[in-house]
């Protein structure tokens, strides 16, 4: 049947931390792109989300040396990659597994409840796929910011 991708989500483009700061001055200032002030904590990686006016992000991934979320040599979810989403993540893993294509996981590590899925196509890209509604890459499915209390 295949895996059935319903939108793409982001790209994530993976630096040392010093470059972080740099590529998110160079992305805000010289291609006019916003900052998502709201980006997930997540221990042991320093970066930005940037909001293109698509509804789609770049995340810039600062990490000295192999992440602390590393799954061994190839299997680093802070390289490069392309981040597409599913309707149903469940289904999606068993739909790799029958086709029988490698791929690693992790769980909550971004934001609770998100699991992704992480693959290498025939050219070795590395591509995540993530349940639809559980990351914040679409600035239109975004909570409203709380305003000023009266």
């Amino acid at each position: 049947m295949a895996v059935q991708i319903r939108e793409l989500h982001h790209v994530g483009l993976g630096m040392d931390t010093a470059t972080a700061d740099a590529a998110r001055d160079y992305y805000r200032d010289v291609l006019d792109l916003t900052q998502d002030a709201g980006r997930w904590h997540i221990p042991g990686i320093h970066g930005y989300f940037l909001d293109i006016p698509s509804d789609v992000q770049i995340h810039l991934l600062g990490s000295d040396g192999p992440s602390p979320y590393s799954k061994g040599p190839g299997k680093d979810p802070v390289e490069n990659h392309v981040a597409l989403a599913v309707e149903d993540i469940i289904e999606a893993e068993e739909e790799l597994k029958r086709l029988g294509v490698e791929y690693f996981t992790l769980d909550n590590v971004a934001s609770p409840n998100l699991k992704q899925l992480f693959l290498r196509d025939p050219a070795n890209n590395l591509v995540e796929i993530h349940q639809l509604g559980l990351c914040r890459c679409r600035r239109s499915q975004r909570p409203a910011p709380a305003g000023p209390s009266d």
